[in-house]
């Protein structure tokens, strides 16, 4: 019944990233690489948090979940992609389609949700350490994980429920590599402005309901960093939240800019897309792992207890 509307239209056809059969094979095999690299960064970060107790920490139970946000996120759209790359018909259903714009808005919404919970918790262990196992009580954290959860949810139901309502009469092309509402928007032939508007809104509440507590939280730490007299306090502490504040600005700084910015099926769609979608996810464990001393000892002690 929800899909009556697209009785005419069955299939979606994927631009994908280039028609070139050599630019594909070689396409295919970075992204492969970069899939396989997420799978085990994440993967590792997962196992090595769980097994370590050093790490039962509500930062990285918070990483934790951002590690297997991740592992959704990059799933959600990768797999499909590296079809596709060898694939001469890059071809995707209606309803495919339109379970891939749900996780492809639920997954990146309650990441950006969890970011802004880890911009908390750090300014919870800088600004109040005294009080840090107080305030940052295990209770909290579930809780917290699950509202971020919720949040996305409702958001990602409220625009699937656009895409549902859109009628697709004709033009079946959509010029990207995967789906998602921005792209799939200009294909409609009902009247969108509404559709647009609402999306506009929608990831402009989502974008700064979750960036504010990230700037005010980063704020107030800053503020605290500058009254630390000695230099090896400062370096400490802005090694704590420099990996997460990294991460922050590689994740929002395109996001943002990819549902707030027309569709016009240029290199920049793809960039920006490619890069919240498929390169963060990736690096991630990376930033975590490479700037953490805690993560890299506890690697250690890991590989020590199992090898």
């Amino acid at each position: 019944m929800a899909f009556r509307n697209h009785s005419t239209v069955t299939e979606f056809i994927l631009m994908g990233l280039s028609d070139d059969p050599h630019i594909e094979a070689l396409l295919f095999m970075l992204f492969l690489v970069i899939y396989l690299l997420t799978l085990t960064g994440n993967l590792m970060l997962l196992l090595v948090i769980r097994a370590d107790s050093h790490l039962h920490t509500p930062m990285y139970f918070f990483l934790s979940n951002l590690s297997f946000l991740d592992l959704c996120f990059s799933s959600v759209t990768v797999p499909k992609l590296l079809v596709d790359l060898l694939s001469k018909k890059k071809t995707i259903s209606v309803k495919s389609c339109l379970a891939q714009v749900f996780f492809v808005v639920i997954t990146p919404g309650t990441e950006a949700c969890l970011l802004s919970v880890m911009a908390y918790d750090r300014y919870a262990a800088i600004c109040h350490p005294l009080l840090y196992a107080q305030v940052m009580s295990h209770q909290l954290c579930v809780r917290l994980v699950l509202v971020s959860w919720g949040l996305a949810s409702l958001n990602s139901v409220v625009l699937v429920l656009l895409a549902v309502s859109l009628d697709f009469c004709e033009d079946q092309i959509i010029h990207h590599y995967s789906c998602e509402l921005p792209s799939l928007l200009p294909l409609s032939c009902s009247d969108i402005s509404i559709d647009i508007y609402i999306l506009i809104c929608s990831s402009l509440l989502h974008g700064l309901g979750t960036s504010l507590p990230i700037f005010f939280s980063y704020a107030r730490i800053i503020s605290m960093i500058w009254t630390i007299s000695s230099t090896t306090g400062r370096s400490k502490a802005f090694n704590t939240c420099s990996s997460h504040l990294i991460a922050v600005i590689l994740y929002f700084g395109s996001g943002l800019i990819r549902y707030l910015m027309p569709t016009s099926g240029s290199s920049l769609d793809f960039l920006f897309s490619l890069q919240y979608g498929v390169v963060s996810p990736m690096v991630n464990p990376l930033i975590y792992s490479l700037k953490n001393k805690e993560v890299k000892a506890a690697v250690k002690r890991t590989l020590k207890k199992y090898l």
